[in-house]
C-alpha cells in the first residue's frame, strides 16, 4: 500500500495540550504534550480511522477544501 498524504490542524486547548484533527477523516481526532506527539498519535489514529472506513465500505476521506470568510470586526468590539 502506498502513502496519503492529509492536511491536519494543530491547535493549543486550555489545558495546555495540542489537539490534533483530520478534517478529511470526520472525528479523527487526537491530542499530545508538544506538536511531534500529537502528530504521532494523530497518525496512529489516522490509520485505525482509514481501516473502519475500508472495512465499512466508505470513501477513505472526504473532500475538505479551505476558504476564506471575511467578518465583519464591528461584532467583536
Amino acid at each position: 500500500m502506498g502513502s496519503m498524504k492529509l492536511l491536519v490542524t494543530l491547535e493549543r486547548d486550555e489545558t495546555g495540550m495540542i489537539v490534533a484533527e483530520c478534517p478529511s477523516l470526520p472525528g479523527c481526532i487526537s491530542q499530545g504534550a508538544d506538536e511531534s506527539a500529537a502528530i504521532e498519535n494523530l497518525r496512529e489514529a489516522i490509520q485505525g480511522c482509514l481501516a473502519a472506513r475500508k472495512a465499512n465500505n466508505l470513501p477513505l476521506a472526504v473532500e475538505v477544501r479551505e476558504v476564506e470568510v471575511e467578518v465583519a470586526s464591528w461584532h467583536y468590539q
